[in-house]
């Protein structure tokens, strides 16, 4: 499976860009377009206030156009995957309806793909490569 390891840096970059887009595109509503609708299901859905609006939007449309960058990836990740642990939990009720696949089915792999950016990192096609160098490898742990 030497060959499967070799792709780890495409892999890691069409998984930062895939998940940063989806992330811009369901932050990008809640400033332009259907911003009161967003309001409305904070409120009155989620229970949370309507400031959460705000911050949710900007940590998923800056968020995720950091992501596609490679730039603080690991941070990202993992405050976007505490967000949708939050949407899960408030607004799509996994815990209400554990079936319902249909309805939380998106903030789950977002979650999940967050998460894994996370644990993993940007890769070595990223900006956090070029500003902040290579870091320490798991081979060199090992060693």
């Amino acid at each position: 499976m030497q060959f499967m390891e070799k792709l780890r840096p495409l892999t890691l970059l069409l998984l930062r860009i895939g998940v940063g887009v989806v992330f811009m595109a369901n932050g990008y509503p809640k400033f332009w377009g259907r911003r009161l609708e967003h309001i409305d299901e904070f409120v009155h859905v989620a229970h949370l206030p309507a400031y959460f609006v705000c911050i949710a939007g900007a940590l998923e449309l800056g968020g995720g156009g950091l992501l596609v960058a490679g730039l603080f990836t690991r941070i990202l990740g993992l405050l976007l995957s505490c967000e949708m642990a939050v949407a899960l939990w408030r607004d799509e009720k996994i815990f209400q309806h554990p079936l319902a696949l249909d309805q939380y089915g998106l903030a789950l792999v977002l979650g999940v793909g967050a998460f894994a950016l996370a644990t993993f990192g940007a890769g070595p096609i990223s900006l956090d490569r070029l500003f902040f160098g290579r870091g320490k490898s798991v081979r060199a742990v090992k060693s």
